[in-house]
């Protein structure tokens, strides 16, 4: 043994530097390192406090200093808390043990932010004990730290910006703040703005991420779109300087990083083997949905959008999350084995539950932390798993007996035998099960065979024809030709796919599987065949039309907006309902994964452009066309100096302070003003109309309410809403016509009308009475004294349809002049019938004489309501029907009745005779 090797202090110096240097396998002259002057310094002097081990080709060095240049390599340091001699006894007291890595900047933030701030700021014990203004100082040392850190470059003397230079940037919240920092300290003020662009993109899942550990694991799920779209977002934007590409694939990984950290943190707070199975596999999906959408999203966005993306392509190979892949598919094969075992508890009768005993059948799992996936705790995990199955062995066979039982039940249904195999799917996947359901699953792969080919012949019948028909593809909404086709077969893309999923997870291992597969693949490959079908089509369509200036799809700057028709007088814009359709087109093929060619992408940018003026003007252009339908026709000529100020600006869209040019679309200023003149004029019009068409409902309202009002009772309510009326009237009085007062029911004469009003009251008044007598039928009537005869009559109808037992449609209604009616149950004598047109003695109708009045007073006769196949009082064709008015203005029918005429019906209606009721 060389001298030294027995001391104690000096074999701690040693093999502490052994480890730390990975030199347990590598020659190495330990006894120089016993006999070293600084080692004898460090130990044996009491003021030496430091000593220096540093690792470089030429071997280890060691020095009782630390130097300026030393950071170039691995160093770790021993150091004393006390300056005293180091002895057996103060070994472990005495000296602290650090390394240093990279430069002392990222040593000491590292060693801040990982292991003092968390003691000193958040620990209950030490933070109680500590000083607020040095918590702030130690704050305040880690934020300057980490600024330092993400603003040095290779050489930390220089502290200048390198964004390929990522050492800092640990976390996503480092690298929002990054951005933060640059946008605030920046030596160019485009620096800035770039800088600034980039954090306000940020800022959407800033607070997110800060806040991470705070969040459930369904906030995350949804956090994971937000970022996809954020990331997006960041990497196409072409405002400024591009992302750099190492610095997005940084940022992508520590993304990843984060999202797996906290799944592990939010899945250690559960017992994945004894807690409830239906809360574990809430939380299990969630965690797996999280690492799986992250997976997905680093591959489609670096593997295909961003490859394609000309502007700024990504050059590298796609980022694959390898870690975060593993742990999603260890956290499947976690839900996998809870919920085989949840499947065995189902299918095992309570007497057999004992076989499966929870304390023995996770017993394997003791001790094992399954959500920490990596490279050295994978073997254990898999040694576990296999002494799991091991376990559960003796229950799966007996399962099997009774899961190929219930199979034979229902495999004459296939939707009842898929469902059934992919509600098992975990117990069917088992060796075992999978072994003794041979012949079932040769069942089933007979009927996913046949599923395949009714796929098949599914689209060879549609896919020719229009969306929507029978024989075409289903149609959705919203969608354009071209779109919905592509969206159809993409429907039948993820069934054929689906279906292909089941049979490789659960029938891989039978003869006529590859058939299958090659089957499924072949129409998959059609599928894929016939979507790109679609779009050249579509897109050899659109750049044939885009060279005719009339297929729509051209848009000039320098053309006119909008113009009359000079045919039909109506207003159109100068922006097809095709341009509107072909952008939404890009968007949803892009959306689709489609390559839009380079000519169709720049007309759709240009109709982009001016979508949003074209929208507004269409809007206006459409109130323009449909504003006569919006107006009550006799309020038209109140609203004329309005329309006609619209209409003036519209025929005089001449730009500039002259008004010598048309204003076009590569006119934005002019074309801002414009519009905002037009949207003033139809908003001057649309306000107007709808303040007479509410004058006009008010004043409706105000009638009804009049004509409920008891005159007799209620006078002076009756004086308060009419005077109310008549301030509405003034207040538009300038503006209405007497053409639209004149169309208000009843005289122009207010006195008139109230007298008509009045006396109509008191007769009903008289009505009431009689009726509370029951005498009402029996006297003589005059339906002049209603204001609805007519639904007296319905009433009447009604009453005898429920005397006589019949239906109301089964009765007709008659009248006659000579008497009673025989088979009538119930009827009414009315007086007060007025007739024009001719005259009427009672028997039968007679031409005017010269001097005879031209209306005259038709005799009392009475009215009821007959069934249908019954005889009236008079031969019908020896009667006319004639119509019943409410009033000589002929406006309002009250009912038609049989006149006896004696026959030639023709003459009496050249005649224009007709009957109606007398004025009150």
């Amino acid at each position: 043994m060389a001298e030294g090797t027995g001391d104690v202090r000096k074999v701690f110096i040693c093999t502490t530097t052994q480890n730390y240097f990975g030199l347990m396998s590598e020659p190495w002259d330990q006894p120089l390192l016993y006999n070293s002057l600084e080692i004898n310094n460090f130990l044996d002097d009491g003021n030496q406090m430091l000593l220096r081990v540093q690792r470089s080709d030429a071997g280890l060095s060691l020095s009782n200093t630390i130097d300026f240049g030393d950071t170039k390599d691995k160093v770790l340091v021993f150091f004393k808390l006390r300056p005293e001699v180091i002895t057996d006894e103060n070994l472990h007291n005495n000296i602290l043990v650090s390394s240093m890595l990279e430069s002392p900047i990222n040593s000491l933030y590292q060693a801040v932010r990982q292991v003092f701030a968390p003691v000193l700021l958040k620990d209950q014990e030490w933070s109680q004990n500590f000083d607020p203004k040095l918590q702030n100082l130690l704050s305040e040392l880690e934020a300057g730290l980490g600024i330092v850190l993400r603003r040095s470059d290779t050489h930390f003397s220089k502290l200048k910006v390198r964004e390929d230079d990522t050492r800092g940037i640990l976390t996503p919240s480092d690298e929002f703040q990054f951005w933060i920092e640059q946008a605030h300290r920046g030596n160019k003020q485009i620096s800035k703005e770039r800088a600034s662009y980039f954090k306000e993109l940020f800022e959407t899942i800033a607070r997110e991420f800060y806040n991470l550990d705070n969040l459930s694991l369904l906030e995350v799920v949804d956090l994971v779109e937000t970022t996809r779209d954020v990331v997006d977002d960041v990497w196409r934007q072409t405002e400024h300087d591009h992302y750099p590409e190492s610095r997005m694939l940084h940022l992508l990984d520590i993304i990843g990083g984060s999202f797996g950290c906290f799944v592990q943190k939010k899945l250690g707070t559960l017992n994945l083997w004894e807690d409830p199975y239906y809360l574990v596999k809430e939380h299990l999906k969630a965690a797996i949905s999280i690492c799986e959408q992250w997976v997905i999203v680093c591959n489609h966005l670096t593997g295909q959008v961003w490859q394609r993306y000309v502007p700024h392509p990504w050059k590298n190979e796609k980022y694959f999350p390898e870690t975060l892949d593993k742990l999603g598919k260890r956290l499947e094969e976690i839900l996998a084995v809870r919920t085989i075992h949840e499947k065995l508890l189902y299918f095992l009768p309570a007497s057999e539950e004992t076989i499966i005993c929870l304390a023995r059948v996770f017993e394997p799992f003791t001790g094992l932390n399954p959500v920490q996936y990596n490279p050295y705790t994978e073997p254990l995990w898999k040694a576990a798993v296999s002494q799991y199955e091991k376990i559960i062995a003796p229950a799966e066979q007996k399962i099997a007996g009774k899961l190929k039982n219930y199979i034979s039940e229902i495999q004459d249904s296939p939707q009842q035998l898929l469902q059934a195999f992919l509600k098992y799917k975990d117990l069917v996947k088992r060796p075992t099960i999978s072994k003794e359901l041979m012949l079932e699953r040769e069942t089933l792969l007979a009927r996913l065979v046949d599923s395949v080919k009714d796929f098949r012949l599914d689209f060879e019948n549609r896919c020719r024809g229009i969306p929507g028909d029978a024989s075409g593809p289903l149609s959705g909404k919203n969608l354009s030709e071209v779109v919905n086709n592509i969206v159809w077969v993409r429907q039948l893309e993820l069934k054929v796919d689906d279906t292909l999923k089941i049979a490789e997870a659960l029938l891989s291992d039978l003869s006529g599987f590859r058939y299958f597969h090659r089957s499924a693949e072949d129409l998959l490959d059609q599928f894929k065949l016939y979507e790109q079908e679609q779009f050249d089509d579509w897109s050899r369509e659109i750049q044939s039309g885009l060279s005719d200036s009339r297929s729509g799809l051209c848009i000039e700057a320098n053309s006119r907006i909008m113009e009359l028709d000079p045919n039909d007088g109506s207003l159109k814009v100068h922006y097809s309902d095709r341009l509107v359709v072909l952008l939404r087109e890009v968007r949803q093929l892009s959306a689709l994964g489609f390559v839009i060619p380079a000519k169709i992408q720049q007309v759709a940018n240009i109709a982009q452009k001016f979508c949003k003026q074209a929208i507004i003007l269409k809007q206006v252009a459409h109130f323009y066309n449909s504003i006569d339908q919006q107006m009550i026709q006799s309020q038209r000529p109140m609203m004329l100096q309005s329309a006609l100020a619209f209409e003036q600006i519209i025929k005089n869209s001449k730009a500039g302070s002259g008004g010598k040019s048309q204003i076009t679309w590569d006119n934005p200023k002019e074309l801002e003003g414009y519009i905002q003149k037009l949207q003033n004029a139809a908003e001057r019009l649309a306000t107007e109309n709808r303040k007479l068409r509410k004058w006009h409902t008010t004043f409706c309202e105000k009638v009804v309410v009049l004509m409920n009002i008891d005159l007799l009772r209620q006078q002076q309510r009756w004086k308060d809403g009419l005077q109310e009326l008549r301030t509405g009237l003034a207040s538009v009085e300038a503006q209405c016509p007497l053409t639209w007062q004149s169309k208000w029911e009843g005289p122009e004469d207010p006195l008139q009308y109230l007298r008509g009003l009045v006396a109509r009251t008191l007769a009903i008044q008289n009505w009431v009475d009689k009726a509370e007598k029951q005498t009402l039928l029996s006297d003589t009537l005059d339906l002049s004294e209603l204001f609805h005869p007519d639904t007296f009559l319905n009433a009447l109808r009604q009453e005898t349809a429920r005397a006589m037992g019949h239906s109301v449609d089964s009765l007709k209604f008659v009248a006659s002049w000579k008497g009673r009616l025989q088979e009538a149950k119930l009827q009414i004598k009315i007086s007060g019938l007025l007739l024009e047109g001719c005259s009427f003695d009672g028997n039968r109708l007679s031409e005017n004489q010269h001097d005879s009045p031209s209306v005259s007073s038709v005799l009392p006769c009475f009215m009821g309501w007959i069934p249908q196949g019954a005889y009236g009082p008079y031969c019908p064709d020896e009667c006319i029907s004639l119509p019943v008015y409410a009033s000589a203005e002929r406006d309002r029918v009250v009912t038609n009745i049989d006149v006896p005429c004696g026959g030639n019906q023709d003459q009496w209606i050249q005649c224009g005779a007709a009957l109606f009721l007398k004025n009150q």
